[in-house]
Parts: C-alpha cells; structure tokens; sequence
C-alpha cells in the first residue's frame, strides 16, 4: 500500500519449483513457493488433477468457504 493509502501495483517474478514425490508418497515443496502462496506450514490442502496434466492445490478452508457458492470444493 502506498504512503497515501493507495494499493501500489508490484512486478513479481515467479519462478518455477520442482516438487518431488517420494517413494513413500511423501511431497516435498521449495518453501518459497508456499509463501508467496501465502500457505502456512501445517495448513491443510485439497489436491487434485485438472484433467489436462496439471495438479490443483486449493486451501480446505477456501474450499469449504467455496461449497455453498459453486456446489463443489474446488473450482474448475
């Protein structure tokens, strides 16, 4: 937020991060990544495919917060 109380537009630049399943089907995820997510450590996740190759990760607590809404708890 700006000096006079207006929101400030920011160039961020994202960088890609491996995530890696493990042979006992544990994730690993580069931090950063979570943080700019905004996704604190032990706050839950849905998980689930896109159909098209892609992994979706949606907050449980915006999930639930999305049922009423969209009748589902992940958006497509």
């Amino acid at each position: 937020m700006g000096t006079d109380g207006s929101w400030e537009a920011h160039l961020v630049i994202r960088e890609p991060a491996e995530v890696f399943v493990e042979s006992d089907e544990a994730r690993r995820t580069a931090l950063g990544l979570l943080a700019e997510a905004g996704l604190n450590i032990g706050e839950g996740l849905l998980a689930f495919s896109d159909g098209d190759g892609r992994i979706v990760l949606h907050r449980v607590s915006d999930a639930i917060n999305d049922l009423p809404r969209q009748g589902m708890l992940w958006s497509s």
